[in-house]
């Protein structure tokens, strides 16, 4: 949770950094010069087009696409990271044993400390670092996407439903929506892997406030890329991840299940 709260705040910065430079919000075309024009933002704002020309010149119907092709990209490291993340639960009674074995804060005792934590992630297929991966990954993406969109004219033109695409929403349903599905899959997520934290708890309560702000600040679009991938994470949980630690089947590909 922390660490999507993190993911959020620094997607705000950069976006609004990025929208600064004169740089990058000038309109998208072939002739962009940079490798973030060149490789990112016009690669896909042609295949949102692309999208968008296969169901009628819909854009609005082009971004829930990719939305979803994007999460179904990413679902292989969601697995990855929530084996990784179950089994950081198993260990953690193994954990505290450590951290009461070696207690003194000296500097040998604490090195000890870290080479036994590193050595027991190890033999139960633990990577603390599974968890940051799909984030890092999402966070050029979703600024891919608000300036593919936004400097776009067809894109942040285009009228999907009741809102443009490249504008606020209007009457803020999808700021609200963006907020309760953030919520929803939140709770859901804490409840699949049994995480009863309350710090963790609290960041449940926390990241629909900064999704919220995030919604009604950008253009309608990126809502609705959020809320559309908010509900792929619902049924992901319910599909993919619960069933995974109904059955124990948390241990790496190689290493079997852990009942």
């Amino acid at each position: 949770m922390r660490k999507r709260l993190f993911f959020v705040i620094s997607l705000i910065i950069l976006v609004g950094l990025l929208s600064g430079c004169t740089q990058y919000n000038q309109p998208i075309d072939a002739n962009s010069t940079g490798i973030w024009n060149e490789w990112f933002v016009w690669p896909l704002s042609q295949f949102i087009t692309y999208i968008a020309n296969l169901f009628g010149g819909s854009y609005g119907i082009s971004i829930i696409i990719c939305t979803v092709l994007v999460r179904l990209v990413l679902l292989p490291l969601m697995i990855k990271q929530t084996k990784s993340s179950l089994n950081m639960q198993l260990v953690q009674p193994e954990i505290k044993k450590l951290k009461e074995k070696y207690s003194s804060k000296d500097q040998e005792t604490q090195k000890k400390l870290q080479q036994e934590t590193m050595k027991l992630f190890q033999q139960h297929n633990v990577n603390p670092l599974a968890g940051c991966l799909p984030l890092v990954i999402q966070m050029p993406i979703l600024i891919a996407f608000y300036h593919a969109i936004y400097r776009t004219h067809e894109i942040r033109e285009h009228v999907f439903l009741w809102f443009k695409l490249g504008q606020h929403d209007p009457y803020y349903i999808l700021p609200v929506l963006a907020a309760i599905t953030t919520f929803i899959s939140q709770k859901i997520m804490m409840g699949s892997t049994g995480n009863a934290n309350p710090q963790m708890a609290m960041m449940t309560y926390i990241m629909p406030i900064m999704i919220l702000v995030l919604a009604v600040r950008f253009p309608a679009a990126l809502a609705l890329y959020w809320v559309v991938g908010n509900i792929f994470m619902i049924f992901q949980t319910y599909f993919v991840i619960a069933p995974m630690r109904k059955k124990g089947n948390i241990q790496s590909d190689t290493g079997g299940a852990k009942k």
